[in-house]
């Protein structure tokens, strides 16, 4: 057993869409500082990143009704789904940077065009969704949005959605066709090839086992190489920890202060893939449905279209469920290993407090094949079993902590970047909406840790994402004008925006 020194400026653990599009981000603004990358597995974005383990939605807002809430008074909130269509567009002003840049090139191999839907049912939710409608179109962000509860318009927009549907109950959607699929797994490929490129040192096959800090201020890692079998240690002025569901236990490993009183609840998924090319033929569209009462946000049912390795697919889900592990390939002590002295309560309070959750995931677990289809028909009436199949996506990690606004043990379910006091080690937690806001979340990181660099930074920022530090729902113009030309770039078509 060997233990090799190195030392380099930022290491980032995990290959994934974090660490990449933050890799690629320093890389702009930093071009000197050494970068190094530590992945477990043997390739690039092989966990949630990969294609078949997310749903592959440009989360932008347009069709998801869970990031539109109605208030007590009957109106709409829409403020979560302005902030999370504004965090798309700064992703897609970065993509478009890196492709004029020539950094990366044909972006259709990572981002198609393809309409949004929300599809609801009963006279209650399609009331809801028109007022979420008119609370959308009248914003220069949403523009292009249409409603409609006619029957032969929902069955020229979604004609395997309506054929053989009983009209015994309203049925209403909108439709915006400026939503996007994206192939995460093939964008994180493409940013770590040029990462290599930029003699960024990826180190396939390594594991993180252990993190501290030096007393010189930096932090070693513990790095065990699969293949050889020996120990590395590696120091860092700075440390990403990105690794998804397996964030948290190295997260817990650093010991600052900020990692206690944390919590992590996994939840696995499935999704139904069709296998019949003339069923996947008869739908073009991600349709976002109305998650039932008790479920949890992240299990809104949805029937997409995809696109992975350049093949029109057709997938429906989530169905989601429970394994203690915090990694599709991670092992099934880590809930148990992730239970610490400082966090025990919170775990607790949690337990408590999600009854109805667990209760939710142990149904979902125990649903049969049939039961699945039972649900699948719900949107496409005339499903048959033999047509569809099952693939098991990724392992997601809600985050737990305790809350101001929900007191102890309150389930988390966004993304959350957790930073020491000084900055010098930061690690993302949560999931949804994840991989579509990357680019945003990558710049927090970036905000928090290196504030001392900005003021040098903010120039090649603002070449990179044009809109950064501006309000584009406050600017509709600018929004017009990147809008236009990011769908320019990257080959997406900008008819569908129609602006009064």
């Amino acid at each position: 057993m060997s233990n090799i020194q190195n030392k380099s400026d930022v290491i980032l653990i995990g290959a994934g869409v974090m660490s990449a599009t933050l890799g690629s981000l320093l890389k702009e603004l930093a071009p000197e500082w050494e970068i190094k990358v530590f992945e477990k597995l043997a390739n690039a974005g092989e966990e949630s990143t990969n294609e078949w383990n997310n749903a592959g939605t440009g989360h932008s807002a347009l069709c998801e009704l869970n990031y539109t809430s109605e208030k007590s008074d009957g109106s709409i909130d829409i403020s979560k789904a302005i902030k999370i269509n504004e965090q798309f567009q700064v992703s897609r002003q970065f993509w478009s940077y890196l492709v004029n840049s020539n950094l990366i090139r044909n972006p259709q191999d990572f981002i198609k065009p393809i309409p949004h839907m929300s599809l609801v049912q009963g006279e209650k939710n399609v009331t809801f969704l028109k007022k979420r409608f008119k609370a959308l179109s009248n914003n220069p962000l949403f523009q292009g949005m249409e409603f409609s509860d006619d029957h032969e318009k929902l069955t020229e927009w979604i004609p395997l959605i309506m054929e053989g549907r009983t009209l015994n109950e309203p049925i209403a959607a909108t439709k915006i066709d400026s939503g996007t699929d994206v192939n995460f797994g093939a964008l994180t490929r493409m940013l770590f090839e040029h990462l290599k490129s930029k003699n960024v040192e990826i180190n396939y096959k390594h594991s993180v086992e252990d993190i501290k800090r030096t007393s010189d201020g930096l932090w070693e890692l513990k790095v065990w190489n699969m293949d050889t079998g020996n120990i590395e240690r590696h120091t860092a002025k700075f440390v990403f920890i990105g690794g998804g569901g397996g964030s948290l236990p190295l997260l817990q490993k650093t010991g600052i202060p900020e990692s206690k009183h944390i919590g992590g609840f996994p939840v696995s998924g499935l999704f139904m893939v069709c296998n019949n090319p003339e069923v996947v033929a008869q739908h073009h569209a991600k349709v976002y449905g109305k998650a039932k009462v008790g479920a949890p946000p992240m299990s809104v049912p949805h029937l997409d279209t995809r696109y992975i390795d350049n093949k029109k697919t057709l997938l429906f889900g989530p169905f989601a469920g429970f394994s203690p592990k915090f990694l599709k390939t991670g092992s099934n002590f880590d809930l148990i290993g992730s239970v610490k002295t400082n966090n025990v309560l919170t775990m607790l309070a949690a337990g408590v407090k999600e009854m109805a959750l667990t209760k939710y995931l142990i149904q979902q677990v125990m649903l049969s094949n049939e039961k699945r289809m039972e649900e699948l028909r719900e949107f496409i009436p005339n499903a048959q079993s033999e047509d569809w199949g099952i693939v098991v996506a990724g392992q997601r990690v809600q985050v737990i902590k305790d809350t101001e606004a929900g007191g102890k043990g309150t389930l988390q379910f966004g993304t959350e970047v957790i930073s020491a006091a000084d900055g010098s080690i930061a690690a993302l937690l949560g999931a949804s909406p994840g991989a579509s806001t990357a680019v945003h979340v990558m710049l927090e990181v970036l905000e928090k840790c290196f504030p001392q660099h900005f003021e040098e930074w903010e120039s090649k920022i603002i070449e990179m994402i044009p809109s950064y530090g501006v309000s584009l729902v406050e600017n509709p113009e600018l929004f017009q004008e990147i809008y236009t030309s990011t769908a320019q770039t990257l080959g997406l078509s900008e008819k569908e925006l129609v602006y009064s």
